[in-house]
C-alpha cells in the first residue's frame, strides 16, 4: 500500500512539475514576444508623428498647388508630394508587417526568414529615404519658397548668406539621417537576437 501511494505521489508530482514547465517556458514565450514587439514601438511612434507631419505638409502643397505657375515648379510639386506621401506610407506599412510578426506562431526558420526580408525592406526604405531626402531638398526648396514667400528661386540669385544656411542644412541632415539609421541598424540587430534566442 504504501509503495502504491508512493508512485501515485510520485506520478502526480511529475505532472504538476511537467505543467510547471509548460507554464514558464509560455511565459517565457509571451514575455519574449512582448519584448520582441516593444523594440519597434518608439521608432514606430516617431515614424507615425513624421508621417502625420509629411502629411499635413502635403495638404497643404496641394492646396496651394495652384500657385506653382511654371511646368518645373509643377513636377517640384510632384515629386514633392510623392515623397511626402508614399514613403511614409511605405515605412509605416513596413513597420506594421515587421513588428506584428507572430514569433510563436509558425517554424523558427519561417519566422527568421520573413522577419529577415522584413527588416532588409525597412532599411531600405530608410537608406532610400535619406538619398531622397538629400536629393529632395532641390525640388522640396522651390515649392516652399514659392508657396511661401511666391518667390521662384529658379529666377532668383542665392546670396552668399543662404548658400551657406542650405550648406549647413545638408551637413545637419546628413548626421541626424546617420543618427537615424544607426538607431534602426541597433533596434533590428537586437530583435533579431531576440529572435535567434528562441532556436
Amino acid at each position: 500500500m504504501e509503495l502504491e501511494e508512493l508512485q501515485s505521489a510520485w506520478t502526480q508530482m511529475s505532472n504538476e512539475i511537467n505543467h510547471q514547465k509548460k507554464l514558464t517556458n509560455q511565459i517565457i514565450l509571451d514575455m519574449t514576444k512582448q519584448k520582441y514587439q516593444n523594440k519597434f514601438t518608439t521608432i514606430t511612434k516617431y515614424e507615425t508623428l513624421g508621417a502625420i507631419i509629411c502629411f499635413a505638409i502635403a495638404l497643404v502643397i496641394l492646396i496651394n498647388f495652384q500657385e506653382l505657375d511654371t511646368w518645373y515648379l509643377q513636377v517640384c510639386g510632384i515629386l514633392t508630394l510623392s515623397f511626402l506621401i508614399v514613403l511614409p506610407a511605405m515605412v509605416l506599412s513596413t513597420l506594421k508587417r515587421i513588428k506584428n510578426i507572430d514569433i510563436l506562431n509558425g517554424s523558427y526558420k519561417e519566422n527568421l526568414k520573413l522577419y529577415v526580408k522584413t527588416k532588409n525592406r525597412l532599411l531600405r526604405l530608410q537608406q532610400i529615404g535619406i538619398a531622397v531626402g538629400l536629393i529632395g531638398l532641390v525640388f522640396i526648396v522651390p515649392v516652399t519658397s514659392k508657396i511661401i514667400s511666391n518667390k521662384n528661386v529658379f529666377l532668383t540669385s542665392l546670396k552668399t548668406e543662404q548658400y551657406i544656411i542650405f550648406t549647413i542644412t545638408m551637413v545637419i541632415m546628413v548626421f541626424f539621417c546617420k543618427w537615424a539609421y544607426n538607431g534602426y541598424l541597433k533596434v533590428t540587430r537586437s530583435a533579431q537576437e531576440l529572435l535567434q534566442d528562441l532556436e
